[in-house]
Formats: C-alpha cells, sequence, structure tokens
C-alpha cells in the first residue's frame, strides 16, 4: 500500500524575491528600453517603446531575441539585411547590448519612492530580501553598489546568468533561497512588475504580487505619472490589473510600498492551509 504525505506550512513568510528595474530601482523600467531601441537603430531598423517593452523580465540576450523575433521588426530586419535574423546577428547585438547597457546602469539606480522605508518595515518583520533580474552579472556588478550608495540593498540578489536559464525558468528563484537560506517555497513571495516576474515565482511555487504602476506596463516616469489626466490613468491602471491577474499573480498593487498589508493576508491564508 503507497502512501501520500500531505505536508502543511503554516507560516509566517520568511522572504521576500524582488526584481529591480520597476519594481525597487528604475521608475518605469526606462534603462533597458532606451538601450535596446538605440540597439536595433544602430542595425537600421525602427523598434518602437511598446516593441522594445513586450518582452521586458527576460534575461535580456532572450528580450533579445523576442523584440527580433515580432513580425514587424522581423519584416524590417529581413528588408534592412536581405535576409531573415540569425543567431549571429543575436550574438553580435548582444556583444554590443552589454557595454551599452553597462555604461547607462548608474543613471537609473534611484530607488523608486516608498522602497527604502518598505524594505526596512519588510526586515522589521523578519523577512530576508532576494533578488533576481534580466541583468547579468557583469551588468548588476554595477547596479547594485550604486543602488546601495543610494540606500537600497537587498540581502542577495542573483544575475540571469548565473543560473542555468533566467526567467521564466524558477533556477534564480530557487538559488536566492538557498542563499537565504529559506525553505519550504510557500514561505517566499515573489514581487515584480513584469509577466516573467509572475511567471518566474509560480513555476518556483511561490506567492506572486505585481506591480502596476511603477515599472513597464505602465512605463511612465514618476513625473509623467503624476501629470497624466486622472481618468486616463485610472483606466489604464485596471487594464494592467487585469493583465496581471491574468498572467497568475495572486495579488496585484499599484508599489512595493503598497505590498505589506499583502503580506499579512499572506500570513492569514497559511495559517489556514494554502498554498501559493
Amino acid at each position: 500500500m503507497a502512501y501520500i504525505t500531505n505536508r502543511i506550512f503554516d507560516g509566517p513568510l520568511k522572504a521576500v524575491i524582488l526584481d529591480w528595474a520597476g519594481t525597487t530601482v528604475d521608475f518605469g523600467s526606462f534603462a533597458p528600453t532606451a538601450v535596446f531601441i538605440q540597439l536595433f537603430a544602430s542595425r537600421g531598423v525602427t523598434v518602437s517603446v511598446a516593441q522594445a517593452r513586450a518582452p521586458m523580465g527576460l534575461m535580456k540576450k532572450d528580450h533579445l531575441r523576442a523584440i527580433a523575433a515580432q513580425p514587424e521588426v522581423a519584416a524590417q530586419w529581413a528588408l534592412r539585411h536581405g535576409r531573415a535574423f540569425s543567431d549571429a546577428d543575436l550574438d553580435a547585438l548582444f556583444e554590443d547590448f552589454i557595454p551599452m547597457q553597462m555604461a547607462c546602469l548608474t543613471e537609473y539606480a534611484e530607488p523608486i519612492p516608498g522602497v527604502v522605508a518598505t524594505i526596512a518595515a519588510m526586515r522589521a518583520r523578519g523577512l530576508k530580501i532576494g533578488s533576481t533580474t534580466g541583468y547579468t552579472r557583469a551588468m548588476m556588478d554595477v547596479l547594485v553598489p550604486e543602488a546601495a550608495r543610494r540606500g537600497y540593498q537587498p540581502d542577495t540578489w542573483v544575475g540571469s546568468d548565473d543560473t542555468p536559464a533566467g526567467r521564466p525558468a524558477p533556477w534564480m528563484i530557487y538559488q536566492n533561497a538557498m542563499q537565504l537560506d529559506v525553505f519550504p517555497m510557500d514561505a517566499i513571495v515573489k514581487i515584480g512588475d513584469t509577466f516573467p516576474d509572475i511567471e518566474e515565482g509560480l513555476n518556483a511555487g511561490t506567492w506572486t504580487i505585481g506591480l502596476a504602476m511603477t515599472g513597464n506596463l505602465l512605463g511612465l516616469t514618476e513625473a509623467e505619472l503624476n501629470a497624466c489626466p486622472q481618468d486616463e490613468l485610472a483606466e489604464r491602471r485596471n487594464a494592467i490589473y487585469a493583465q496581471l491577474y491574468h498572467a497568475g499573480a495572486h495579488f496585484v498593487v499599484d508599489s512595493l510600498a503598497d505590498c505589506l498589508p499583502i503580506f499579512d493576508e499572506i500570513d492569514r491564508l497559511l495559517k489556514t492551509g494554502e498554498k501559493p
């Protein structure tokens, strides 16, 4: 006779795994967007902001591949170069992308309003702070110390090339969990502003929170957000909430600063035997 053991973790949360651009730093997630557009322009191909942002959250080489695979971009590439986009083209683009991205990262390292205070509140309730990213380790070696100088520093971070695959694979979260010495996955919540962030958390078996207003999906600076007509902003906000919930997010809020009450709700769910 076979026996099945149903183990239940009844809380509380132990760790938070955060995204970087659009979640903790770089309001609106502009650092990667600008470079992607410039990079394709250098090859005679025009990429719109929407096209550049569509695959956001992926490892940057995968992001480049996804941009090039969009039908309008692929058609432009074929017309301009007389052939389809190739793996060799991807390798060449990524090689050029790395120094371009690294050159501007310090300009986009400012913590998003509310982040520093929220991180302090997370630590006060005993939570460990990890992070994952679409940036490579070399890029993070530039970004991490600059963000720390400005007041934000997680307990640990994992670059997209530190594991066998980046998002939406769960490996970066697992690596964070090992470095933080935290388990089970039920005790972790992943927070980010992109669809791959949410999918990464779901694949890892963590709780997930999507951020609607500070990141890639809205794509506005803080000043642009404040100047946006309220009816237009409400319409866009509602659409983004729907998109993130459709992607599988357990919860959606405007910004990281709005997450603390969600942790209370997750703790309540865990005590009743709920799993992500």
